[in-house]
């Protein structure tokens, strides 16, 4: 049981920390580009994909130009390896997620977010009696996944599940960060960034559900410009979302960069696995490998 809500609560967690957005299937034109980069340096060079987590079944045979990038690959890097979840200390983790003595989310949310969050978690069929002991973060999650599992996605087939079992007993798996890391992140956030938080998060999801096409076109066709210009939308149109966006992606880049520049003089060749909002835009990790000197080629 303990096991079964680590699994569950991990896969929420990964999902809206990186700008995860779904897909249909993903076949790819001869000659097109990718959503992948190949770095390189004075050293070994690195390859980084970005990533999508929630995917249906028939999405795959993925491009074969990514497959080759793996096959070449001496280790694969990813956010956090969803397939050792049951590390996480499940007390821990429900105590950081949930309220407890009585207290509940209404206490800590706007009248207005209050009122909001029931009509979205009615929509999406999560019952009233389990809304109130989440705390915003964990709750933002929760209804994105619902939403997202609503709609036929499944995380078992996201991207970095794909490339987890390929690597399994054949390529070292390392992390950018982890599970802990981004749970005490969103959870160390004050109630005024919760609150906030989970509204970006309902934000996203309402833009995941207008221009869900337009996304998959653009990350098949590996579109940087209209990839950025749909999944930053949310930051345009409020800039109150700004300071979260900045806490879960750009500060978040910056310390990627670091690992992938140490991946970049380590003599191995990485396959980097990332969120595909951490790629795009002048805080984006390839515009910042950019910026550092690396050649950095588009596949």
């Amino acid at each position: 049981m303990k096991k079964e809500i680590s699994k569950r609560s991990g896969l929420f967690l990964s999902i809206l920390l990186s700008l995860i957005f779904v897909s249909s299937p993903l076949a790819h034109a001869q000659g097109q580009k990718n959503f992948l980069w190949l770095i390189k340096g004075k050293g070994n060079p690195v390859y980084v994909l970005g990533s999508i987590h929630f995917l249906k079944k028939d999405a795959y045979p993925l491009s074969r130009t990514i497959e080759n990038a793996f096959d070449k690959s001496d280790m694969l890097a990813v956010e956090a390896n969803v397939d050792e979840v049951g590390q996480t200390d499940v007390l821990d983790l429900l105590d950081k997620a949930m309220y407890k003595n009585g207290d509940g989310i209404e206490k800590h949310l706007s009248a207005d977010t209050y009122a909001f969050v029931r009509r979205e978690a009615n929509r999406v069929g999560l019952p009233a009696e389990l809304i109130n002991n989440q705390k915003p973060w964990f709750l933002g999650l929760t209804l994105e996944s619902l939403e997202l599992m609503k709609a036929g996605y499944d995380p078992d087939y996201g991207i970095d599940k794909h490339f987890l079992a390929r690597a399994e007993g054949k390529k070292q798996i390392v992390e950018l960060e982890s599970l802990d890391y981004q749970i005490n992140l969103l959870a160390g956030f004050p109630d005024t960034e919760q609150e906030l938080f989970l509204l970006y998060a309902l934000k996203d999801l309402e833009a995941l559900n207008r221009d869900v096409d337009r996304l998959v076109e653009a990350w098949k066709a590996g579109n940087m410009r209209a990839m950025e210009g749909l999944m930053t939308k949310s930051i345009t149109d409020e800039r109150r979302f700004y300071p979260i966006y900045e806490k879960l992606i750009i500060t978040r880049n910056r310390n990627m960069v670091t690992k992938i520049e140490d991946y970049l003089n380590s003599g191995r060749t990485y396959f980097v696995v990332v969120g595909a909002g951490h790629l795009i835009g002048s805080g984006g990790i390839i515009q910042l490998l950019k910026d550092k000197g690396y050649r950095v080629d588009q596949l």
